[in-house]
């Protein structure tokens, strides 16, 4: 590969994420993910909580539906090489999915006012992601594990609130939302 090639290729990774700034910026969420993901807590081995959803309704929320989905299945992916488990398409797609609702509802849904985009946004992309995907994965990938489907509702409540919170905070601080401004600007 030539060098005048070689920046080719260079700027067309980039064009998906705007900016190196923001391309760095998703590997760092992925990073987290992967992190988030080795960190959870199995509660009687019905009740999973994580944080490894919340970089990638980071993801969509700052930088959009399509970067979202993007960390989303990055991060599945490398997570999945980090713990030694198998990726599963329908799991990976479910967490792509995640990304996309959540930048997608929070770019179009109450425009005006922070809070109900992030709640939307946050409960769009669990519904969509985890409860119908990944839950519909679940169920065929794995029978024996059926019976305790029925507590992901719960637990993807818990979550959604809590993501929610921490994500209202991250935005309505003016200092981040000014540094995240200007991540975003090319």
């Amino acid at each position: 590969m030539t060098t005048n090639n070689k920046g080719a290729a260079l700027k067309s990774d980039i064009r998906l994420f705007g900016s190196t700034k923001v391309l760095v910026l998703a590997a760092l969420l992925i990073a987290v993910s992967v992190v988030g993901k080795s960190l959870r807590v199995d509660i009687f081995s019905v009740i999973r909580i994580s944080a490894e959803t919340l970089p990638i309704l980071m993801a969509g929320i700052f930088f959009g539906p399509f970067i979202g989905a993007a960390v989303g299945a990055g991060a599945d992916l490398i997570g999945c090489l980090a713990t030694g488990m198998t990726p599963m398409p329908l799991i990976t797609v479910g967490a792509a999915a995640t990304g996309f609702f959540a930048g997608l509802a929070y770019n179009h849904v109450f425009r005006s006012r922070l809070l109900p985009r992030i709640a939307c946004a946050v409960a769009l992309a669990r519904l969509v992601g985890s409860l119908m995907i990944n839950t519909t994965g679940l169920y065929f990938l794995f029978p024996a594990m059926r019976p305790q489907l029925i507590w992901r509702p719960v637990t993807n409540v818990i979550m959604a609130v809590i993501e929610t919170f921490i994500i209202y905070m991250l935005m309505n601080n003016k200092a981040f939302s000014a540094q995240l401004e200007k991540i975003k600007r090319k």
